[in-house]
């Protein structure tokens, strides 16, 4: 296992999170892209002109996750997303152990013309919930606190083909209660950047070492861009 710490702003674990995470204790909120569960075949002549969900399939991104990771006794809140096919056991993992959720929706401007004998993704799905103390925050007269976001899907960066566009989670980080946040499956790093932005303590893991010098690097120019100190 490798840490890379940024003092009192970032902790990242190059490493196993089913391992990890329960070593780690209580955050306010677990923010993470896990694994989706989907059939990532087929695609025809669309999927020639675009390899990316080639390289979703040969780094297992289609395989979904252990949702015991999920433990509402680690975390104030958990955002969690999911394809969906994966909802149905996600709303029951959450419902049987947070005091209260909501099902929301990253809506795209622009989503893949790509059904594989599904919906269009046009939409995807995150469950925010969370225990007593740690319901949804947000500013404005609580004009930021908002179950659908709406923005354009980018395009795959930094190696890795589900990379969630910027804009998308500083508004997630704004409904999110607290002030540290842990990132079980944190691929390239977004969301930590997200939270660093946000004025909160992250906490990322990632198995895979090629995303996480992706995130290490990402992670480090937030915190200078910020003007933050970092303890020697």
């Amino acid at each position: 296992m490798t840490i890379v710490s940024f003092g009192n702003h970032a902790t990242l674990y190059l490493g196993d999170a089913y391992a990890i995470r329960p070593t780690l204790g209580w955050f306010d909120c677990d923010c993470t892209d896990p694994p989706y569960l989907f059939r990532a075949e087929g695609a025809g002549r669309y999927r020639k002109r675009r390899p990316n969900m080639d390289e979703l399939m040969v780094q297992g991104l289609h395989r979904g996750f252990d949702m015991g990771i999920i433990n509402p006794l680690l975390c104030g809140a958990a955002v969690v997303f999911a394809h969906n096919d994966q909802l149905a056991e996600l709303l029951t993992r959450v419902n049987g152990g947070f005091h209260r959720h909501a099902l929301c929706v990253w809506q795209k401007t622009n989503p893949q013309p790509i059904a594989n004998k599904h919906y269009r993704p046009d939409v995807e799905f995150y469950v925010h919930a969370w225990n007593r103390g740690f319901h949804p925050a947000g500013g404005m007269a609580d004009k930021m606190r908002v179950s659908r976001i709406t923005s354009p899907r980018g395009p795959a960066r930094f190696a890795h083909p589900t990379t969630k566009p910027d804009a998308l989670m500083d508004k997630i980080m704004a409904n999110v209660a607290g002030m540290s946040v842990c990132d079980a499956f944190m691929g390239t790093g977004t969301t930590g950047v997200a939270a660093i932005r946000a004025g909160k303590r992250f906490v990322g893991i990632e198995h895979n070492q090629v995303h996480f010098a992706t995130a290490v690097r990402r992670i480090e120019a937030a915190i200078a861009e910020l003007g933050l100190a970092v303890a020697a």
